[in-house]
């Protein structure tokens, strides 16, 4: 938090609820006292691929939202008439326009389109309306042109600007969804201008005039007249626009040659944006400022691309464990199954064996069926549900194996192997428990369980007890632990055999384990104190996660990398019973409290 203050210039809010935020609060951080978590404001923004038009062309005109959009017309070499529907990820033709032709404005949305001027062999003024399947005639614009600006709806159509063929146009025209009459003239004559917003707040930037450089500047309209908005921050012409006069999105185009730069608008300025993937010209663009569209234009030949913009204001929540309810009974080295907000914690040791169960919903334990054999140093695994407990410690090694189905234990197959503080991951049906001890050797010893019976699978490299585990039969992951010393060593299981992976960066013993090969927790643990250390796994090497409020080893753990669920243990003092919640490295989901104004 100092470095922050120092980088930033800011204290760190030290706050007992969340703020509401907007994204004007962009990169904003604060402490929530009440859940212990570290928290920042992030908006992501990016272009991604979307389903691509059966028609490559140029010169095209799109209208619509970016999960209902229609793109029209276009230039393939040819002029072209074809329509075609967008459902959110994929292309779909619709009704063929009665006009061939390219450079067409276009408003409105996919079932209610306003498509009018453009070029044909010539530049003409006919305007066509589409329903979702068919397009009909509208009344003539009073100035045949292309290459315009529109915006609005099909019953109330906003044209602007253009070329007539011998001229730049700065006449606008307003559509009541029969016929054409005049408004208000632009400032700026010009052409390949982009257009947005609605008939009484239109917005229009860029485009160019002929033999001149491209434009700038942007005019706003007001349902009479023209004045001037904030300057783009790339003069260019023929891209893609989407949004409002308010919060408007500019992207791809020329500057003279083709340009993937992206813009936003806020009514009064021009701020850049995450580019387009692939820069273009004279494409069709749909949809709002935080959910555009872009597809087909000109790439250097006749594109079909589709691309989608995304724009959320998310809150990233730094690396933390934060306070749960407290088990029923205090114990140790017991085992845990399920996830964050369906946990399994049973058997360990009080002041003798144990054999009580804990079901935990997210806040609170309660109590559940007991095992049928009181154990420490266990194996578990699989969900609150359909759990598994396996091997342990009863006074000697043991090979018992326990299935619970929610509400009570019965017996499943023995382990082949009898042995104790042993790692296990995997399901109910499809169990792996793999090291241990026997006596007084460590064991490297692996078996699969299948719901009925062990099996034996391929040995560890290295012989341990105590050590961690998680993921699945198949994809498995065991780390930490002791052979004649504290180990750090991580083994990759793949069904068959196992192989090194990363090793952890502190040797401990004890140790929780949970998540899956690629993603996985590991946390407490003994050195010979009890550890608070968490690390983060990603499938290569271990990195350093929040640390635990209280350390402890043989604790029991459950969830996920992201979801994590610590419990019980022993301090190196007494036994505890406290339950604590992780939330993994930077989590970023949408904040239901935010505006985004």
């Amino acid at each position: 938090m100092t470095t922050y203050n120092q980088l930033a210039g800011y204290r760190v809010n030290y706050l007992s609820t969340d703020p509401t935020l907007n994204s004007g609060n962009e990169g904003q951080v604060w402490y929530n006292s009440t859940t212990g978590k570290l928290r920042s404001l992030v908006q992501i923004k990016s272009w991604a691929a979307g389903g691509s038009l059966s028609t490559a062309r140029t010169a095209i005109s799109g209208a619509g939202t970016q999960t209902e959009a229609v793109a029209f017309a276009g230039y393939t070499g040819t002029n072209t008439n074809v329509t075609e529907e967008y459902n959110g990820s994929t292309w779909t033709a619709g009704g063929n326009m009665g006009t061939t032709r390219r450079y067409i404005g276009a408003a409105g949305t996919q079932t209610a389109t306003l498509g009018s001027g453009g070029f044909s062999t010539t530049y003409v003024n006919n305007t066509e309306e589409y329903d979702g399947s068919a397009w009909t005639a509208g009344g003539n614009l009073a100035t045949a042109r292309g290459i315009m600006g529109s915006a609005g709806t099909q019953t109330s159509g906003l044209g602007f600007s253009g070329y007539t063929g011998t001229a730049d146009s700065n006449a606008t025209e307003e559509y009541n969804g029969t016929s054409w009459t005049a408004g208000g003239n632009m400032a700026t004559a010009r052409f390949g201008v982009f257009g947005c917003g609605i008939q009484t707040a239109g917005l229009a930037f860029g485009g160019e005039q002929t033999s001149l450089p491209k434009l700038n500047s942007t005019e706003e309209y007001d349902g009479s007249a023209w004045t001037a908005g904030g300057n783009i921050n790339t003069a260019r012409a023929n891209g893609g626009a989407a949004g409002t006069q308010t919060a408007a999105l500019g992207f791809g185009g020329t500057t003279g040659s083709n340009t993937a730069a992206t813009e936003e608008y806020n009514g009064t300025s021009w701020t850049n944006s995450t580019s387009l993937t692939t820069a273009r010209n004279s494409l069709a663009g749909a949809g709002t400022q935080k959910a555009g569209l872009a597809a087909g234009g000109d790439t250097g030949s006749y594109s079909a691309a589709t691309e989608e913009f995304t724009s959320s204001i998310n809150v990233t929540t730094a690396a933390a464990w934060a306070s749960g309810g407290n088990m029923g009974t205090t114990r140790r080295l017991l085992a845990g199954a399920g996830t964050q907000t369906a946990g399994l914690g049973f058997a360990g040791f009080t002041t003798t064996f144990s054999n009580a169960t804990e079901e935990y919903d997210g806040s609170t334990w309660t109590a559940g069926g007991n095992l049928g054999t009181a154990r420490y140093s266990l194996g578990g695994t699989g969900t609150q549900t359909a759990g598994l407990g396996f091997g342990g410690f009863i006074g000697t090694a043991t090979n018992i194996t326990e299935e619970y189905d929610g509400s009570a234990w019965t017996s499943g197959g023995n382990l082949g192997t009898t042995r104790f503080v042993l790692g296990a991951c995997g399901t109910q049906t499809a169990g792996l428990g793999f090291g241990g001890r026997v006596s007084t050797t460590n064991q490297s010893v692996t078996e699969e369980y299948d719901g009925s019976a062990w099996t034996a699978g391929g040995n560890m490299a290295t012989a341990r007890m105590q050590l961690g585990g998680a993921g699945t039969q198949t994809s498995a992951l065991g780390f930490g632990g002791e052979t004649t010393v504290n180990s750090n060593a991580t083994e990759e299981y793949d069904g068959s055999a196992w192989t090194a992976g990363g090793n952890l960066a502190i040797a401990r013993r004890y140790l929780a384990g949970v998540g899956i090969q690629t993603s996985a927790l590991a946390f407490g643990g003994q050195i010979p104190t009890a550890q608070s250390a968490t690390e983060e796994y990603d499938g290569t090497s271990w990195t350093a996660g929040g640390n635990l409020s209280t350390a402890r080893f043989g604790l029991g753990g459950a969830g996920t990398q992201t979801a994590g669920l610590g419990f019980g243990g022993y301090t190196g003092t007494a036994n505890v019973n406290n339950t604590e919640e992780y939330t993994g490295s930077f989590v970023t989901t949408t904040a239901s409290n935010l505006t985004t104004s």
